[in-house]
């Protein structure tokens, strides 16, 4: 048996898992960096970056189909969906291989290869061959799709974000579980690349909304372009010639069905903590499998240990990966030295949908009981002057500040959202006002205009 000995072990070589290993380094500690495979970090692999080229696949057909808005004579489009799929998985390929690259780079004593366990405090398993013994360690494994039940039976017919980019041709119908970011941004896509598409989900929002009035736009939007079914819990799925038969129960009680060619479950990943043997380090577990730990050192009640990114089930987007990896190998670097560990504050929440209109989330969420304690500033894209000369007037915002005009979040639908939402979460961050943000250079014409309007409808109702 190989014998290994650590300042710091992390488990996981995704994009927090990468982050710690270089901020233990960072830090002076001698740290091992452990990968299970196939690495490349969710976000390369099957995450951000390929759902990205589908989506950019399905603007760029859905724009030349639309052209006619312009003036512009588009005669024909025609999806070459093995095409799409082979640049897809081109550049999806390239992302890869500059992590891969990478890893690659580190020094082979700062790298191991094999599935890891904690065998006891202080000690892990690696592999059948490889023993590890660490001052401290950081959880970093990643998430991984869920399957709901009646679709457990139905073989290669289902998809999940870890397949979905790997077929070799567009399906002519799909049925997408889940209505949230992921579900949404590739039923959508699918969709405009000339797929048949029915998205299935228990709730009656999309893409993260829940503002009503947005909640009820983007059910107006995106039901234009996908055959929705909010509301609704998909009973039963069986094997149909080549394809898959879904029963639902419809909202007032009856049953539906219908058959698709393929079926995506885009429902969620949970994250990957179950044969970790975390109970053998010495921590207690929830009902989820996951310890409890402190969101802002992410240290872990009982032992050594720290976790970061989608295992943490916490905030499960990349930026917040990074993060999480930072903040979690710098504290394991100052365990494994008995220094204190820091405790930064969290970052003002940040969440952003894809599709088209973009969906955005900013700082607090919606709260329909805020009564008087809140204002709320509204605008709608519908009319507003840049929106109206893209092409793009649909949506709104809605920004909510305290009685005193200091901003605490917002919800978004629409164009240019990717950065109206990031200039909203500055500014909450930053503890800003609505009338000190408005009181800074808007350029017309612009979509950040729209984002003015709803500051100015703040200030108005602060000020009466």
């Amino acid at each position: 048996m190989r014998e290994i000995a650590c300042d710091v072990a992390v488990i996981g070589a995704g994009t927090a898992g990468i982050a710690a290993h270089a901020a233990a380094r960072t830090a002076g500690a001698r740290a091992l960096l452990i990968e299970a495979g196939p690495g490349g970090t969710t976000c390369a692999r099957v995450g951000c970056m390929p759902s990205k080229l589908l989506i950019a696949a399905g603007a760029a057909a859905h724009a030349a189909r639309g052209a006619g808005l312009f003036g512009l004579d588009v005669p024909e489009v025609r999806v070459e969906g093995r095409a799409v799929l082979g640049r897809l998985r081109a550049e999806r390929d390239r992302f890869v291989a500059s992590v891969l690259d990478g890893l690659d780079a580190l020094p082979a004593d700062e790298r191991l290869s094999g599935r890891a366990w904690f065998e006891e405090p202080g000690r892990l398993r690696v592999g059948e061959d490889v023993r590890v013994g660490y001052r401290a360690a950081v959880v970093a494994t990643g998430s991984s799709p869920s399957v709901p039940k009646p679709l457990r039976d139905l073989g290669g017919r289902v998809l999940t974000t870890d397949t979905v980019f790997e077929i070799p041709d567009l399906p002519r119908s799909l049925a997408v579980l889940g209505g949230g970011p992921v579900g949404i941004e590739i039923a959508q896509a699918m969709a405009r690349l000339g797929v048949e598409v029915c998205l299935f989900d228990t709730g009656r929002s999309l893409a993260g909304l829940s503002h009503p009035d947005l909640a009820a736009a983007a059910a107006e939007v995106f039901g234009a372009e996908i055959g929705l079914h909010l509301g609704v819990e998909v009973t039963a799925g069986a094997i149909d010639g080549d394809g898959v038969r879904l029963a639902w129960t419809a909202p007032g009680g009856g049953q539906e069905e219908r058959r698709f060619e393929r079926v995506l479950a885009a429902a969620g990943r949970p994250p990957n903590v179950a044969g970790l043997g975390l109970d053998a380090a010495g921590l207690s577990l929830g009902e989820t499998g996951l310890p409890p730990f402190d969101p802002r050192t992410l240290l872990c009640e009982g032992a050594p240990i720290l976790i970061a990114g989608d295992a943490s089930a916490e905030r499960p987007i990349l930026h917040e990966a990074a993060r999480q990896g930072r903040i979690a190998g710098a504290n394991a670097a100052a365990l494994a030295a008995g220094r204190p560990l820091a405790a930064p504050e969290p970052w003002v929440d940040l969440r952003m949908v894809f599709t088209h209109p973009q969906a955005a989330s900013v700082g607090a969420p919606y709260d329909a009981a805020a009564g008087e304690s809140r204002v709320t500033g509204a605008m709608s894209f519908c009319d507003q002057g840049r929106a109206r000369v893209e092409g793009e007037a649909r949506g709104g915002m809605r920004v909510w500040a305290d009685r005193g005009g200091r901003l605490l979040g917002g919800e978004m639908l629409g164009p240019g959202v990717e950065h109206l939402s990031q200039l909203l979460a500055l500014a909450v961050q930053e503890g800003m006002g609505a009338a000190h943000l408005r009181d800074r250079p808007f350029y017309h014409p612009t979509l950040e205009e729209g984002l003015e309007t709803a500051l100015a409808d703040i200030v108005r109702q602060v000020r009466a």
